[in-house]
């Protein structure tokens, strides 16, 4: 099967962890990713277009991984993030809510007109 890198047991869960690692713009946006996936659906790691370099993206994961928002399964030659959506719901009801809103709220935003030069 694969490899489970270390997080925090459920309890261990800090929500200013959580919150520290959702404030990336790119760490974000994978945890937004992985809230369209169904439950407990693996996806791997190379598949997230955030527009990083490959080491970078082994940082946000490790972030995300230590924060206890996914857990990172290691394969020889790949690995793959799941959301970890039941411990956070248990621990932090609603959270994961609030981050699905707000990405709605985001997309469906009018662009800033400055940035339309």
């Amino acid at each position: 099967m694969g490899e489970t890198k270390d997080q925090p047991a459920v309890e261990q869960l800090e929500l200013g962890a959580v919150f520290a690692a959702l404030a990336d713009p790119h760490r974000r946006s994978i945890v937004e990713d992985l809230l369209r996936e169904p439950d407990g659906a693996r996806r791997k790691c190379s598949t997230f277009g955030v527009g990083v370099s490959r080491s970078t993206m082994t940082h946000q994961f490790k972030v995300l991984r230590e924060s206890g928002l996914i857990t990172q399964f290691d394969y020889r030659n790949r690995a793959e993030v799941m959301l970890r959506r039941a411990d956070l719901d248990a621990r932090f009801p609603g959270l994961l809510d609030l981050v699905a809103a707000g990405s709605k709220r985001r997309a469906s935003a009018p662009e800033d007109a400055s940035a339309r030069g």
